[in-house]
């Protein structure tokens, strides 16, 4: 596979992009990299231009097939509105990322493309040859769809059966997204995916609150809650994060499946969005089943 990588929102350390590309060379793909992707404009990669011009040249080149971002951080929401989507009607790419990168997959999600939530540069780099996260995205990439998943039981699961396109990513994210073109879609068919990183308890419930009253939480048709890690507990809300998640969509009738191990942690396992699935969560655990594309 012909794989390009990016730098579409913050800076990173050039090394784990060589050496991602290096990893991935060594397993028979062609990887080549963005002019500006290595570079540092503050705290992102470079100005809004150079990255509006890095991304769109892979979005139009013929010679992609996969645009890797090489980290998240911040910066995409900045741009995403300049970016012309059109050419992937023509020359249709795979897109991987996760963090800053849901805006991307958002944007994706409106032209009904499917991404990878999965892991980028770093663990690319670091990860152990064996280690699920990396095996299961070479796989991704090696057109091996990683259609299925089995989850352990969480005590704070509901059970149920439903089928859906999953849409999502990190919480924050999406809630900087709301009410503007690149916001979840208003329809009844999302299987919504969360995850989460630093955030206090309190700003949880906030957001939480914002998918209660806009409707957001009463029109899904399941709920994927991932890791939210380095979230520090808040005794004065009365209830961890789980739990407060848990209490909003707790009177809701569909099925809820918590510490899926995807997010802001090493054991990232790759999650398809803008993709047809069907879950099941009863007392064996959660088994998340893609549709083939």
């Amino acid at each position: 596979m012909r794989i390009h990588i990016i730098s579409p929102s913050g800076a990173i350390d050039p090394t784990y992009i060589h050496k991602a590309a290096a990893r991935l060379s060594h397993h028979g793909h062609q990887v080549s990299i963005a002019p500006h992707a290595c570079g540092q404009y503050g705290r992102f990669s470079g100005t809004p231009e150079e990255r509006i011009t890095d991304l769109q040249q892979a979005i139009d080149s013929p010679n992609i097939d996969a645009i890797l971002c090489s980290r998240g951080g911040y910066g995409l929401v900045q741009i995403i509105d300049k970016i012309n989507f059109s050419s992937l009607k023509m020359h249709p790419k795979l897109f991987i990322g996760f963090s800053d990168i849901t805006v991307l997959h958002n944007a994706l999600g409106h032209f009904s493309i499917p991404s990878v939530h999965g892991i980028m540069c770093k663990h690319i780099t670091e990860l152990a040859e064996e280690a699920a996260p990396l095996r299961i995205m070479l796989s991704i990439l090696n057109d091996e769809q990683a259609n299925k998943y089995y989850i352990k039981p969480h005590s704070l699961n509901k059970n149920g059966l439903c089928s859906g396109i999953v849409r999502g990513g990190n919480l924050s994210v999406l809630y900087g997204l709301r009410h503007t073109p690149f916001d979840l879609p208003d329809t009844d068919d999302t299987i919504l995916f969360i995850e989460d990183i630093a955030e206090r308890p309190y700003h949880i419930d906030r957001m939480m609150n914002n998918l209660r009253l806009s409707g957001t939480l009463a029109r899904l048709k399941g709920l994927i809650v991932g890791q939210f890690s380095d979230c520090p507990d808040d005794p004065l809300m009365m209830k961890d994060i789980a739990h407060i998640i848990h209490d909003h969509v707790d009177k809701y009738n569909y099925p809820v499946c918590f510490d899926f191990p995807a997010g802001h942690v090493e054991y990232n396992l790759p999650i398809w969005l803008n993709r047809k699935a069907s879950m099941r969560v009863d007392h064996e655990g959660c088994c998340l089943h893609y549709d083939e594309i």
